[in-house]
This record gives structure tokens, C-alpha cells and sequence, in this order.
């Protein structure tokens, strides 16, 4: 008899948050690891955080809003990750598995902004920054976008905007007068180039991190560079949000900070390129009217949700395509992390077999995550729960919940990539190499062989 009075308690909560149509703010860093900001992702690890970065919007950020512990990428890679998000679904069943993929699954009419506009015609949507793939952003819904770009178009001669972070805040700032103005709720997407190398920095930033270590080959340091591009990065992102109170539009605005893809941390497991840990799990943090802020979620969400969260939002009960796996962060939300994300599938799928030592893919279901490794046919179960760092392989002493995850990952890439395609995954033929190495590879436990971890 509880249950009804919560659900209507929900329900009068998001009428009050959002008194009309809501905006959308969607903003993506680009290849920021777990620990990449100075919020801790995890209360009680200090290791989700990094010592060396400065992002006070990004704090203050974190203190209106909700933080992510076990936020996840669809990918851990840029591309892939990108696809997902715009279409809703593991970029397997999509079939966007590496930058090269040409056949989807799924048309761009079934786009993220396409289904938005569907739903309520009076939304005006905008892309900047880095696109990466073939579809056009018109194609996808986006009246407004700087097209198709790529790695390269981030780095810029022009001191005054490194990463061109400054300039794609400015057309982001842009973009929102003038919806204001028309009186249009707009979704905008800021597809940020920072944190990705080669990094690059404001020289009054830099200044501050001169007397950092030198640990590579990056005249002042690696480091002091990559900390002054986060740090640039976190002003340019204070500055939209300072837009949003400028056009007294922040209470009617969902906003939702996190990266495409992971990097190396003190911490977890692996980094960009694996589906170790730290290629995947994300930095995440939330705001949005009617959502205590400073709180911690430790339920786990991946990138795909966006489009079932953002259509929730702003036209609930409207259907969403068919094919779409991600599920309404809008319950979890306005519980205060309480109730949980249902989704048509209740796991998370991943596959990388380019670009990569060893070809892989991983299941997470509940609290396990089973990661397989093509070459070796092995399959290595961690709890990450009590395993953050999956240290410990617990196939042999739990073999029937590995046998389980792993018949039900196969079964998840059959039904997506083909019969064709899977048969050659089965056979060890990945036609397309593998490529540079992003790491050096998984060993056994799931540690990378030979792979010094380091704070990013």
C-alpha cells in the first residue's frame, strides 16, 4: 500500500520540477578517466578523484546535483561510444562496434534528437565539438552543428582557444539566446575535444602547473598540460552554466556532465581502448530541478540510457523506437538514487576487438562482470563490488555464473553483429587487426601485463 503514494509522490515531483518543456544540456568530455576531475566519483576512495586536477564548477556542480560511482560507457572507445549514444543501444546490437562500422542496425531516423522532435516539434537541437562519424548531425535531428569533425579539428594554432573549448562554449551560448529569445526548449550536446591529446592549454592556465614533475616528453610535463586542459575544459563549462542563470533558465534545465570513454587511473583496471574498468567507467554527475544535491548514486548507468532519460523528461509516455536498450534515469533521479533504471535488458554488453591486443568483450550483470578474451577463449569474473580493481578472477570457484554470463554475452553478440560475424569471432579471425595497441594487454586476473598504473 506504500508503493502507490511513492509512484504519484514521483510523479508530482518532476509536474513541479519542470513547469514546461525542459532543456537538455548533455555535455561530453572527451577520453576523461574516473578519476580525471577533482570530485570524487566514489565517497570513500579517494582514488576517484585526481590530486593534481582543479574543476570547481565541476564541484559545484556535484553539490547541486547527483554523482555517479559505477557510471559507464558504451564503449571504450570515442566513436563507438558516440554511436551508442545517439541511437540507444549497445554499440553490438547497433552493430557500431569500431570506427569502420557502415551497417546499422537501426536507421538515423531513430536518433536520440529525431525521436525528441517526434515527440514535441517545438524543440531546437544543437551539436558542437567532436562528432566523429559519417552520419551527418542533420541527419540525426541537429539544426545547428559544427558537422562532421574529427580528433584533428580540436587542435588549434589559435592561443586563445586551445582544444577549441572556448569556441564551442561561445556557440553554445549562442545557441541558447537564441532559443530563449524564439521561446524554444532546446537538447543541446557539447562535444568537448579536451581531455583527448594532444593536450593543449591557455598559457595563463599552465603558469599554474609549472611546478609540476615532468613525467614525459611534454615540455613542461604531460601533466601540467593535461591538468590545465581539465582545468580550462571546467571553466568553459562554468561558463555555460553561468548562461543558464543569465537567462534564468537553470531551474528548467536538466543538465548532465560525463566522457565517452575511460583512461588510466590509480585505481581500476586497464584504460581507453580495453573494457578493463578504467576504459569504461565514467565520471557522471547530474543536476536537474527536484534532485537533492551532494548526493552519491552507486547505481550502475551507462551512456545509452540518455535517450530513454531525455524522452522521459520531456514527453513522458512517449514510445520509444523499437530496438532502443537504454532505460529513464528519471525515477532514479527524483528518488534520491532509490528506485532503480528499468531497461528492456538487464545487463550491460561490450565488445572491442580492434585496435587491441587482445580482442574482448564483457557482460556486467548485478554486481558481476565477466570479461572475454577472444584469443584465449578465457573468461575472467569479478565482483566489483568488493573487487574495484578486478584483482580477482572468479570463474573457477564460481564456474556456473561464468558459464551463465558468458553464454548470455555470445548470445547478446549473435543476435546483434550476425551469425556470420560471430562465427568468425568464434573461429579467432578478427579481419580487421588489431592495430596499435591502447595498453599492453590483459593478463591473467585482468591486469595489464606490464602496464604501470597511473593517476589521470
Amino acid at each position: 500500500m506504500r508503493i502507490i503514494p511513492f509512484i504519484i509522490g514521483l510523479q508530482l515531483l518532476a509536474v513541479a520540477a519542470f513547469a514546461k518543456a525542459p532543456n537538455i544540456l548533455f555535455i561530453l568530455a572527451d577520453d576523461q578517466s574516473w578519476s580525471g576531475t577533482s570530485v570524487r566519483m566514489m565517497p570513500n576512495e579517494p582514488g576517484s578523484a585526481g590530486r593534481e586536477f582543479h574543476t570547481p564548477n565541476l564541484e559545484k556542480l556535484a553539490a547541486q546535483g547527483m554523482v555517479f560511482s559505477q557510471a559507464y560507457a558504451a564503449h571504450c572507445k570515442c566513436e563507438c561510444s558516440r554511436a551508442s549514444i545517439q541511437m540507444g543501444r549497445t554499440t553490438s546490437t547497433l552493430n557500431a562496434t569500431d570506427k569502420n562500422s557502415r551497417n546499422w542496425n537501426a536507421p538515423v531516423s531513430d536518433s536520440l534528437v529525431n525521436t525528441l522532435k517526434k515527440a514535441d516539434g517545438s524543440y531546437r537541437a544543437a551539436h558542437f565539438g567532436k562528432w566523429q562519424w559519417f552520419h551527418t548531425p542533420e541527419s540525426m535531428g541537429y539544426d545547428a552543428s559544427d558537422g562532421i569533425t574529427m580528433n584533428e579539428d580540436g587542435d588549434t594554432t589559435d592561443p586563445e582557444d586551445p582544444k577549441q573549448s572556448f569556441g564551442i562554449t561561445r556557440r553554445a551560448r549562442t545557441f541558447m539566446e537564441k532559443q530563449v529569445k524564439e521561446g524554444h526548449p532546446f537538447f543541446l550536446q557539447l562535444s568537448y575535444y579536451a581531455v583527448h591529446q594532444t593536450p593543449q592549454a591557455l598559457a595563463s592556465t599552465l603558469k599554474k602547473y609549472e611546478s609540476m614533475p615532468n613525467p614525459g616528453k611534454g615540455g613542461k610535463g604531460d601533466r601540467a598540460v593535461m591538468a590545465a586542459m581539465t582545468e580550462d575544459l571546467d571553466t568553459c563549462v562554468g561558463e555555460v552554466l553561468k548562461q543558464l542563470d543569465e537567462l534564468h533558465i537553470a531551474e528548467n534545465t536538466l543538465v548532465i556532465y560525463t566522457s565517452d570513454n575511460g583512461g588510466r587511473t590509480s585505481v581500476l583496471n586497464g584504460g581507453k581502448g580495453d573494457l578493463g574498468e578504467g576504459g569504461i567507467r565514467e565520471p557522471m554527475i547530474i543536476r536537474c530541478p527536484g534532485v537533492k544535491g551532494g548526493v552519491n548514486c552507486a547505481t550502475p548507468v551507462i551512456s545509452y540510457d540518455l535517450m530513454a532519460t531525455v524522452l522521459d523528461f520531456a514527453a513522458p509516455g512517449f514510445p520509444l523506437p523499437k530496438g532502443v536498450e537504454g532505460g529513464s534515469w528519471k525515477p532514479l533521479l527524483l528518488s534520491g538514487g532509490k528506485e532503480p533504471v528499468r531497461r528492456p535488458i538487464d545487463r550491460f554488453v561490450w565488445h572491442q576487438v580492434v585496435e587491441v591486443e587482445q580482442p574482448m568483450s564483457a557482460i556486467r550483470k548485478g554486481d558481476y562482470k565477466l570479461l572475454y578474451l577472444w584469443d584465449s577463449k578465457e573468461g575472467l569474473l569479478f565482483d566489483l563490488v568488493h573487487d574495484l580493481g578486478e584483482t580477482r578472477d572468479l570463474a573457477k570457484q564460481t564456474p556456473q555464473m561464468a558459464e551463465k554470463l558468458q553464454a548470455e554475452l555470445k548470445a547478446h553478440l549473435r543476435a546483434g553483429l550476425g551469425e556470420q560475424a560471430f562465427a568468425a569471432l568464434e573461429r579467432g579471425e578478427f579481419p580487421q587487426g588489431r592495430g596499435p595497441k591502447p595498453g599492453k594487454g590483459m593478463g591473467a586476473g585482468g591486469k595489464k601485463k606490464g602496464a604501470k598504473k597511473m593517476e589521470q
